[in-house]
């Protein structure tokens, strides 16, 4: 779920200087328009690795809007009276009425996550963690059902960049005091935390209440994808015109807001080649090994999900069959999907890849997925937005389901750039045996190519999790796409019977 936000976000000062003015205005203007109608309040959480800047990023919304009508409210460890009573209350008796914004640090995830960490009984509260989540869903639950915006940012530092920040705060006379022995001992622990954390933001972002999380390392940022995002979510709910002047949404954001316009996308590497002479060797080589895999007797209590997405033309037919040429096709089924038929349409989304789910010792290709939801669905407008925003959070519990059950879940993304999908479009068109391959549709979706990048960026962002972790393999170069799909295939299948 972090790789957006590990990306090396930047915004220089010029930039931020002309953006920042605008956006305080709006701010402004949004928080006035919220006091005025006083028909919600506001609940912001705000947590994330230690060092990602959260006290700095709360103090600038305060500084961007009027302080007076925003409740910034931290918690240390419970009191004794708040031990005299549920661990809720004391969450429940400073929530801000209607108009007003309440900013929460040290929020309702912070001791089930620290207390599955590092606390004294940490295995009691690892087993207990989710039902822990579980009571903090409905709470959420329960505040969207009455109205309230409820807003969770989680801003996020690599290993590398949290140990630079520490020492840069170390180092600086002014801001010594603020890196403490706890500061240090999560940066040991950090491997556990985020672990542990991305299993807490993924079963706990849903549509009504998402976790949008955003890069911290670089400050300017930072503090402008936090206040987009919480002027969008504002303008939505009061239902004027946003800023842009587009029609408001009635929804909530989804991803951390283009600031910088580097994604996982436009990071990746789309030079990659392999020459001819070495492709052949290479291919033989890792579809041995895929092959040995695949017969070995380990594989026997396991079984595997491959799921095979990217943007038309970017070549997954050609992968898939690199994979399945190592493989012994009794015990392979691929599973083409299109649009649903009124059979699966009679049924709850999911219910048409549950059914092609494979047994022990084989696997199932699927070339598309239940991911069309979050991107074609949402970006031709076939499913409403509170159907394809909740599928984020269906879709991880699904793939959790079958990794916990001994399935390998390995899955794929093969970009290209748009002008190399011209060119392979026309190349169709031109070629006898390839003409079936391009569609008017085709070309249709090629001119949404924007909206698709962003529901592209907004599926890694939201179901990249450690147990089903995206690969996004460049594929402007054939070669080189199904090497590295057959090698990511490998290595997938191998880390998970090598834990076994």
């Amino acid at each position: 779920m972090f790789q957006e936000a590990e990306l090396g976000h930047r915004v220089d000062k010029r930039t931020f200087d002309r953006e920042a003015a605008p956006l305080r205005l709006a701010l402004l203007a949004a928080q006035q328009r919220l006091r005025e109608e006083a028909r919600t309040s506001v609940v912001l959480v705000v947590g994330g690795v230690e060092g990602a800047g959260k006290s700095e990023t709360v103090a600038r919304l305060n500084a961007w809007m009027d302080p007076r009508h925003i409740e910034t409210n931290g918690f240390r460890p419970p009191t004794d009276e708040e031990r005299q009573r549920p661990p809720m209350w004391r969450f429940w008796r400073v929530l801000p009425p209607k108009g007003r914004i309440g900013v929460f640090f040290g929020s309702w995830y912070t001791d089930p996550i620290v207390e599955a960490v590092e606390g004294p009984r940490r295995k009691r509260a690892r087993a207990a963690l989710d039902g822990r989540l579980d009571d903090i869903l409905r709470f959420e639950r329960m505040l969207a059902d009455e109205g309230v915006l409820v807003l969770k940012y989680w801003l996020h530092l690599s290993k590398a960049a949290q140990k630079a920040r520490l020492e840069a705060l170390a180092r600086d006379p002014r801001t010594r005091w603020r890196v403490t022995r706890q500061d240090r001992d999560r940066l040991a622990s950090y491997d556990a935390f985020v672990a542990t954390s991305e299993r807490a933001l993924r079963r706990t972002s849903r549509g009504h209440a998402p976790w949008i999380i955003i890069e911290g390392t670089d400050a300017r940022y930072r503090d402008l994808a936090v206040g987009r995002s919480l002027l969008e979510a504002l303008e939505a709910r009061t239902g004027r015109e946003p800023a842009s002047g587009r029609p408001a949404r009635r929804r909530l954001p989804v991803g951390a807001p283009d600031v910088d316009r580097r994604t996982v996308l436009s990071a990746l590497d789309l030079s990659s080649a392999l020459p001819d002479g070495r492709y052949e060797a290479a291919l033989e080589r890792w579809q041995a090994r895929l092959g040995t895999l695949l017969r070995d007797r380990a594989f026997r209590t396991r079984a595997a999900v491959l799921v095979f997405e990217g943007v038309d033309a970017a070549g997954k037919g050609g992968a898939i069959r690199r994979v399945t040429a190592a493989t012994d096709m009794r015990w392979v089924k691929i599973v083409p999907v299109a649009a649903p038929s009124d059979e699966e349409r009679a049924r709850p989304y999911l219910w048409r890849f549950w059914r092609h789910l494979p047994p022990h010792g084989t696997v199932t290709i699927f070339d598309r997925s239940w991911y069309g939801r979050v991107l074609v669905e949402r970006v031709e407008g076939f499913a409403d937005p509170e159907h394809w925003e909740r599928a984020y959070g269906e879709i991880n519990d699904f793939e959790d389901a079958l990794v916990r059950h001994g399935t390998v879940v390995v899955k794929l993304w093969l970009h290209i750039s748009r002008a190399e999908q011209l060119r392979r479009f026309r190349e169709r068109a031109r070629t006898d045996y390839k003409q079936y391959k391009i569609t008017a549709e085709d070309w249709r979706n090629r001119r949404k190519w924007p909206q698709y990048e962003q529901a592209v960026c907004d599926m890694v962002e939201r179901t990249s999790t450690r147990v089903a972790p995206w690969t996004l393999v460049a594929a402007e170069d054939k070669r080189w796409a199904r090497v590295e799909v057959v090698k990511t295939v490998v290595r997938r299948i191998e880390a998970a019977l090598d834990g076994a």
